[in-house]
Order: structure tokens, then sequence, then C-alpha cells
């Protein structure tokens, strides 16, 4: 750990100071710490546990545990610096790894960004956006702020909408939104739709005038420092980007994604995306207090450990792809792998109980503090299983693909969808990328080369 944790002597931009407060950090640096600035290289700036108020053992046993649990990558910023790596940071920190639905906080700083420009309306129904005569007035009738805070309505199957993409033979995924049907008034009930978010970022497409990738790269990933060739993200047959999840993107270009967004959206001298915006995002919906818009907010919620601040938030995709950020304590952790959690309910258990990983995680890197944030919370206690099949398979959906039930969108099957010109299944998928993760020696495969 002394190579992760060792402070660089002399690096320009890591300085002492004494009550400097951070763009997008609540507190201040603590006198005799030290604070350093985001990156766009390829090396983030680093200091020692100790510059930052924490203690480098129980730093690195917090490390070590996280790793015996599939944390196959893992990072630690105080102040923005790098302070703690897992020990198999350097075999997987440049590989492309599908963070499944943290992709969806991706797409809404995209929203953001687009917000920004006076591209997009939040509060206006998509109508506004969508063609002439594609989709229903009910559809047409939802909000982007709907969309965002996951309170379409649509009728949720969360893996039978998944599977398709994952395979991949979507033919329009928004299209396919469009014909799922509502359960509910849009903007009443918050259900947590994949669909949703596809069509959101067809919609983002729409009102920003070019592809959602071309947007993103420019104005996004280029100005933090992420490179085309470092990320695969996956379009469907029509070519609109998913926007639910298939984001396969190296853990050290995600990190820098979490820190733009506990930089309040600034990066250097930059304001990539609104510190306004990233206040709304981070405002819980009427419909769900765990929610703003494509994150999750509060202890509690999704993976977060229930004892952690109030203020904590996070991207959180499947099989825990996180990013936590505490701003009361500039404390942001980006962490990658499969599950780890355990249960003793079994499998159900593992995907219902997701907070006792992050659980176990915290309260090893609380005690590294040197002013323990909150008292030890003990081990963690996991409830009773309550998981609901239903919510996860719905048949219908997936027979929609094929153009057969009532979520179908008249006309758009797999074989052919509307007008759009659909390419073959696979067409898209980039060499050496499969479901989890880019890897092989084609120069083409992505990842940080």
């Amino acid at each position: 750990m002394g190579r992760f944790c060792g402070f660089l002597a002399g690096i320009a931009a890591v300085s002492l100071v004494a009550g400097s407060v951070f763009a997008g950090s609540a507190q201040a640096t603590e006198p005799g710490q030290v604070e350093c600035e985001v990156s766009s290289g390829r090396e983030p700036q680093r200091a020692t546990p100790e510059q930052v108020g924490l203690d480098s053992q129980h730093l690195a046993d917090a490390l070590e545990f996280a790793s015996g649990r599939n944390r196959r990558n893992v990072q630690v910023f105080r102040h923005n610096c790098l302070i703690g790596e897992g020990p198999t940071n350097d075999q997987t920190g440049n590989v492309a790894w599908n963070i499944w639905s943290a992709t969806k906080s991706v797409v809404s700083i995209l929203a953001g960004m687009a917000w920004d420009r006076g591209q997009l309306d939040i509060d206006a129904p998509i109508d506004r956006y969508l063609p002439p005569g594609l989709g229903d007035e009910a559809h047409r009738s939802i909000t982007v702020g709907d969309l965002l805070t996951e309170t379409s309505g649509m009728k949720v199957g969360v893996l039978t909408e998944g599977v398709t993409g994952v395979i991949p033979i979507d033919p329009n995924s928004a299209v396919q939104a469009l014909g799922v049907p509502l359960d509910n008034p849009p903007g009443t009930v918050f259900s947590y739709s994949q669909r949703n978010v596809d069509l959101l970022s067809y919609v983002i497409e729409l009102a920003i005038g070019e592809p959602l990738q071309d947007f993103a790269q420019r104005e996004l990933f280029a100005p933090l420092g992420i490179d085309r060739g470092d990320y695969y993200w996956a379009r469907d047959r029509a070519g609109h980007t998913y926007g639910y999840a298939h984001l396969m993107i190296p853990p050290n270009d995600f990190a820098k994604l979490g820190l733009l967004v506990s930089n309040e959206g600034h990066w250097n001298k930059q304001q990539i995306v609104s510190s306004a915006y990233l206040q709304k995002a981070r405002q819980p919906s009427p419909a769900n207090k765990c929610y703003g818009y494509l994150f999750w907010l509060g202890p509690g919620c999704a993976e977060t450990a229930a004892f952690l601040p109030p203020d904590v938030y996070s991207m959180s995709g499947m099989g825990l792809q996180n990013v936590f950020v505490i701003p009361s304590l500039d404390l942001t952790v980006v962490w990658t792998g499969a599950f780890g959690n355990v249960s003793s309910h079994g499998p159900s258990g593992v995907v219902q109980n997701t907070s006792e990983l992050p659980h176990e995680f915290f309260r090893r890197l609380f005690a590294a503090f040197d002013d323990t944030p909150v008292p030890d919370p003990g081990p963690y206690i996991e409830p009773p299983l309550t998981l609901d099949p239903s919510r996860f398979v719905d048949t219908n959906i997936l027979l929609a693909v094929f153009g057969i039930g009532p979520a179908a969108y008249p006309g758009c099957n797999v074989f052919s969808c509307l007008n759009y010109p659909l390419a073959p299944p696979f067409a898209d998928t980039a060499p050496g990328c499969v479901i989890l993760a880019c890897l092989g020696p084609d120069p083409r495969t992505p990842g940080i080369h």
C-alpha cells in the first residue's frame, strides 16, 4: 500500500491549506490537511491518508476487506486527493467495465448539460421533442422530469426490459418504450424502469440535435481527459444509445465522473455541468425520498449504508458498481466488481440486501478517520427477505420485442421498426466487449491503452 498511499513530494497542485473550501464541498479543509485539484491527465493527484486526516493502516484494512469481497477496483478520494487504492487496481483500472445502471446518472449529467444550454426543458412534456405521430397522447404527456425521476408510470419488468439489450436484439429501445403500458399516471408513482431512461436518452438526442455520444464525448468526456477509445457505450439496432446501462468505461475514467459531480460540475477552470442542475438532481422527488434525477439520495437507499451522513448520494449499478459521495466529509469512494455482499438468504438475499458490503466497508473506512464521522454502528443486521420476483419479470415486455402482446409498439419488432434502418444484432458491439467488460489484444478494444 505504500506506493498507493505515498506522498508524491513536490507535486505542484497539492498544497497545504487551512480552512479553504472546495468547489462542491460542504466541509472546510482542516488546518494542516492538503487539498488536490482534479486532473484531466491519466494520473490523479495523490496524498497520504495522514495528510487528509486518516490513518494509513486502518485505510489499508478497509481496502483489503473490499478486495476480498469481489471489489476488483477501489478508489478512495478525500479533498480530491487519491489516498487509497485496492490491491488489484493496477490490473483493472484501465479495463472498460460495464457500470450497468450507474449509466443512468451519466445520462442525468448529459440532461443537465442540455438544460444548462437551454436546449432541454425539464418541465416540458416529451411531446415537445418527439416526431409527430410517434407515441400516443398519454405517453407524449410524460415530462422530461418524469423520466429523470423514474415516474413515467410505465409498467416495469427490470430483467425483461434489460435482457434484449444484453443479447442484443432491441430494434429501437425508445420506440419500444412508447409501447409499454402505463400502470400509473405520469409523475405520480416511482417505478424503476429501464425503458424509461432509454426514452430519455432519445429525447435528449432530439433536443440537442445530434447523437448523444457525439455530444457526450465533446462536451463531457473530452474535458475530463476521457478519450473516445477508452469506452464502449452500446446502442440499439436503430443506433440510439442505451440510457439504462451498458456504458463500459474504465474505473479510472469512472472515478473522474464521480469527482465531477462531487465538485459540483466544476473541472479545473471549466464548469462542465452547472451546480444549479446538480443541486436539483439531488433533491428527492415527491414520489421517492431516496431518488432525485437518476441519482440515489441519502443513507439506507439502494446500496448506501444506513449509518452514513444524511448528505450522501450515489451512482449505482447492478453488482455494486458505485460512486459514493459524502459532501460533508469531502469524501468520494468509487468501486467496481461483481457483487461480493454476503447474505444468509442465498442468491435472493444477495440481490435484495446489497447494503451489507458498503455497511461493512464504511465501518472500516470511518475507523481510519482521526475524527470518526459517526459512532461505529456495529455489524450489519440483515433484514428479512421481502423480494418480489414479479417486479423483475414481465413476459409482455419481452414478447413486445417480437411485435407480440399489449406492450408491442405497432410496426416495431426485431425484423423492422417503423422506417428506421436496423443493423444486425451485435453489429454495434466493439471488439472484445462482452456483457461485463472489454478484454483482449485487439488494439480496437476499448480501454485505456
